[in-house]
């Protein structure tokens, strides 16, 4: 049998993705080293030209060592014609093609077989191999039309998963042992309007599901925070983290943005969940086209208005054929890098007092792996802790009562 590796870039979405690709192999061995594979899977990211530039140079490195390569998830969809023509990759597949992996690998011809952006996976995903949590992509694609993004050019418009096949594939997760969810999708807070119900009526199900000890969202819009949504807030299960992307907190920018929140709106609400004990996190684009001196100064004095716990932040990235790629009011790189490392001091600041704050917390912690002679998990609130303890606890969910906490992180011994 040939053996195959699996390289995955990108977001949580892509880790559910390769597994549902390596589900999908029954004629190939698949191995946890590229070295020992004799084909590389690559599953791609092409959200800013940094993740094209990455992916194109595991390829080449690839193909040094002599490895055939192919190539699917979202880069497939916007550079795997020209990797296919310049002799980059032996096949490119689309994401609708990716539970048709097995076949596709036996193909002793070139291809590039794209499929459509309208498919919804029908693999039930049973097992994670080495991770303590399990990835559960509920939806697909983006109604939004952010002016900067390409996503929506390469996953396609929003459409949700069966919830009943959703309800499934966790029940089945929860019955091998995974405790922590974590909810994944290109616009999870859009679940549901395609099928006549919401996020949050989603949420109570799971909640009720044997074996359910945490549940962990990806990224959604301050406007997909709805009453039903608002309903879940208290529930145990729920983590005390959650991610809110803003982008940006200037008016004249989220117009330039083509977004649908405003600065105002986003404070309040906010607050409002940083005042229920919810640590927060964003994503923002510093340097996007407009983003003048003065703008960025007061869009600072904003930030620090913010209850922020955690970022997600990066310098704009011009994607072809996007309206943000037309604009002329540029900024230069070395002036967004310098935003960049101004905005994550500062919210790195504020998680250093937010911990501060949650001393005398007890933190229920699943502990993912070890590293450097400690115990490394994640608490509540999604910040990590470093562990000692004489007694192998790796997998473990366990409390900890007594921590330090220090500028980088927390630490304790259990």
């Amino acid at each position: 049998m040939k053996r195959v590796y699996f390289k995955t870039f990108g977001c949580r979405t892509n880790i559910y993705d390769t597994q549902v690709m390596k589900n999908s192999l029954e004629d190939f061995k698949i191995v946890n080293s590229e070295d020992e594979a004799d084909i590389v899977v690559v599953n791609s990211c092409t959200v800013t030209n940094g993740a094209d530039s990455g992916v194109r140079s595991y390829i080449n490195s690839q193909n040094r060592k002599g490895k055939r390569v192919y190539l699917g998830g979202c880069g497939a969809i916007s550079k795997g014609g020209e990797l296919f023509e310049n002799g980059k990759v032996f096949g490119v597949f689309g994401h609708s093609e990716k539970e048709n992996l097995n076949r596709l690998l036996k193909n002793e011809e070139r291809f590039v077989e794209i499929g459509d952006l309208k498919s919804l996976d029908k693999s039930i995903v049973e097992n994670y191999e080495g991770k303590t949590k399990a990835f559960i992509k509920i939806q697909e694609g983006c109604n939004f039309r952010c002016s900067y993004c390409i996503i929506p050019f390469v996953r396609g418009d929003a459409r949700s998963q069966e919830e009943s096949r959703i309800l499934k594939q966790i029940e089945k997760l929860a019955s091998n042992g995974y405790g922590e969810f974590v909810l994944t999708g290109t616009n999870i807070g859009s679940y549901g309007k395609d099928r006549g119900t919401t996020l949050g009526e989603l949420l109570q199900k799971i909640g009720k599901i044997r074996g359910v000890r945490r549940v962990r969202l990806g990224s959604i819009e301050p406007i997909q925070i709805d009453e039903s949504f608002k309903e879940i807030l208290n529930e145990p299960w729920l983590e005390r983290h959650l991610h809110i992307a803003i982008q940006h907190v200037d008016e004249e920018m989220l117009r330039l943005m083509k977004r649908r929140n405003s600065y105002k709106r986003d404070l309040e609400l906010f607050w409002e969940l940083s005042e229920m004990e919810f640590a927060l996190g964003t994503d923002f684009i510093v340097g996007h086209p407009g983003e003048s001196q003065k703008i960025w100064e007061e869009s600072l004095k904003k930030i620090k208005k913010l209850p922020l716990t955690h970022i997600h932040a990066f310098v704009y990235s011009k994607r072809d054929s996007t309206p943000s790629a037309k604009l002329k009011d540029e900024i230069r790189g070395d002036v967004a890098k310098k935003r960049l490392k101004e905005l994550e001091a500062l919210v790195k600041e504020k998680n250093y007092r937010f911990r501060l704050s949650k001393k005398d917390l007890e933190l229920t912690v699943l502990v993912e792996e070890e590293r450097d002679r400690f115990y490394v998990g994640f608490d509540q609130f999604y910040n990590k802790i470093y562990i000692k303890s004489k007694t192998d606890i790796s997998k473990e969910w366990i409390s900890i009562g007594e921590y330090d906490v220090e500028f980088e992180r927390n630490y304790a011994e259990f």
